[in-house]
């Protein structure tokens, strides 16, 4: 890759996250981290506004925008794929969502390159999810972005009932089923809950706060898996 290429995409790779480190610029330009150290210390001086520094991570300077990029034809089919994919197993609000982002997206390339994306074979029949775990999903999604506590009743895998009082903390998807991850008030402990298990819900007004312990970074260290 040539050097004006590898800018460039440090610079696309960094916009598009909150944070990234020189290892992730690393592995995914295939390059050691001293020459990405190299890389964007010159395009510092160069004037563009990128914070932060070796060992933390780097992002954009509050407010700085670029103009938007035309898509290639491989990133076209890329979006199409995705969201056809995502729609299948979305609750339907996000579903909605997605393809209208998509619609957008298209409706702004060349009709080539419009036309090429629209006509990919590939296609996610929406059959493997029921209907009411598609509005649990929309429920708690939007609890877990409101950070609004939630009562259910659940069945466990032995087909014991209890009710159960949580922080929704994340939603996550296993190829067949959604779980939701959360801190359990009545158990006091991260639970993992399969929302085809689940009842009645009650989202409560109750807005919770981040408390050491009891984080969807403290579940995932937990469970093993590193927060992205």
């Amino acid at each position: 890759m040539r050097r004006a290429d590898r800018l460039f995409h440090i610079v696309q790779l960094i916009r598009g996250r909150r944070l990234t480190t020189a290892a992730f610029l690393a592995a995914r330009l295939e390059v050691s981290e001293r020459t990405i150290y190299r890389d964007v210390a010159d395009l510092q001086h160069q004037g563009v506004p990128i914070e932060g520094e070796a060992g933390m991570g780097y992002r954009f300077g509050a407010g700085f925008e670029l103009p938007p990029l035309m898509f290639s034809a491989g990133e076209a089919r890329s979006l199409v794929a995705a969201t056809r994919l995502a729609q299948a197993w979305l609750d339907p609000a996000l579903a909605r969502d997605a393809e209208q982002a998509l619609g957008k997206i298209l409706s702004i390339l060349p009709r080539q390159t419009r036309a090429a994306a629209e006509s990919l074979a590939l296609y996610a029949p929406s059959f493997n999810v029921e209907p009411a775990v598609q509005q649990q999903l929309q429920t708690l999604r939007e609890a877990v972005q409101a950070r609004h506590a939630v009562t259910m009743d659940y069945r466990d895998a032995a087909g014991q009932m209890s009710q159960r009082k949580v922080r929704p903390l994340g939603c996550f998807f296993w190829g067949k089923v959604w779980t939701l991850a959360a801190w359990c008030e009545t158990r006091q402990a991260f639970r993992s809950f399969r929302l085809d298990r689940m009842g009645t819900l009650q989202v409560h007004d109750q807005v919770f706060r981040d408390e050491a312990g009891k984080t969807l970074a403290d579940f995932l260290r937990q469970a093993g898996a590193a927060p992205v």
